[in-house]
Formats: structure tokens, sequence, C-alpha cells
């Protein structure tokens, strides 16, 4: 993990196109704004986790949907 200080208004870039810009701190909080391509997705991590697991989720139903599609097609 890279660690860098900024202060407000200070910023890091992340390749060419994508900037992070400290835009205030108080007390323990820091907002930050994030300049990407609409390609680029963002969330919070736990919004992140969540999207994940959903995926997985999904997955394994599918999953499960179509082995019992074969064994129906197969006793059938």
């Amino acid at each position: 993990m890279l660690v860098l200080t900024r202060k407000t208004k200070e910023s890091i870039k992340i390749g060419d196109d994508i900037e992070i810009t400290v835009l205030s701190v108080s007390g323990d909080q820091v907002k930050i704004g994030i300049k990407a391509p609409k390609s680029v997705e963002i969330h919070r991590t736990e919004i992140y986790n969540e999207i994940q697991k959903e995926n997985e989720t999904a997955s394994t139903t599918v999953t499960n949907l179509m082995e019992k599609l074969k064994n129906w097609n197969i006793n059938s």
C-alpha cells in the first residue's frame, strides 16, 4: 500500500485519467472527490462487497437452475 499525506485541496493522480482530491477534513472524517472516466466504477468498499456477494449468489442460482434443467431433460 502506498501511503501519501495530502492537505485540503491537494490531490493525487492514478494513471492518466483518475484524480483524487482532498476536499475537507473534519475530525476523523475526510471528504474526497474523485474524477474518473464514466467507464470506471467507483464504490465504497462495503457496497462493492455487497455487489460481489449478490453476483456470487446469482451465479450459484443460475448454475443450480442449469443443473436442474439438464437433469429434467434426461429424466423426461
